[in-house]
């Protein structure tokens, strides 16, 4: 597992040592950041964030700030181990919160992301619940774009203030890529 482009381009990032911690393949990382194109000066929450490699991925290609929740203190201390491999901390915040009782507390200091990231454990049902309080909690700046990592198995409804805007199969991986649809104030 590396970053793939950025200023941090080739280095290697520590991987987990647990089958509770599914980080993003090279490839279907470097997929995402091809169709999102320039995030130069963005914030970005990264959502289930495992070894923190996709969030990294975005501070790597310019991304300003960016915010990781896991629940699990495994991935925590890699995310942390990561972030510092990369001198990355100082435009970081880790969080070790479930991502239901995060997203509350990200909404209460006012924070709005331009692009967040969302891969929960799959065939957890996760997705869709994960999805509505983002919308519910207003947290996703006017045309911020969403990108869920998925299983094939699960299905992304309609989402008021969402539009879905594509998906894309990398063998068991779905990515699907939403936006804010309405200016949330």
């Amino acid at each position: 597992m590396r970053v793939i482009a950025g200023e941090s381009k080739g280095r290697r990032l520590a991987g987990p040592k647990t089958i509770k911690i599914r980080p993003a393949l090279d490839a279907v990382r470097e997929a995402i950041f091809n169709i999102l194109g320039n995030i130069r000066d963005t914030s970005v929450l990264d959502l289930f964030a495992g070894t923190g490699s996709v969030g990294i991925e975005a501070l790597s290609r310019g991304a300003q700030k960016a915010i990781f929740i896991d629940h699990l203190q495994s991935a925590v201390f890699l995310i942390r181990k990561n972030l510092a491999l990369c001198h990355f901390e100082n435009r970081a915040e880790v969080h070790k919160k479930g991502v239901s009782k995060a997203l509350p507390l990200l909404s209460r200091r006012g924070l709005r992301f331009d692009l967040i990231f969302v891969d929960p454990p799959y065939d957890q049902d996760l997705v869709g619940p994960t999805l509505d309080q983002i919308s519910r909690e207003k947290i996703l700046a006017h045309e911020g774009w969403i990108v869920v990592e998925h299983s094939p198995r699960e299905s992304i409804n309609e989402i008021e203030g969402l539009c879905r805007l594509q998906s894309r199969q990398y063998g068991q991986t779905y990515i699907t890529f939403l936006q804010g649809s309405t200016l949330i104030i």
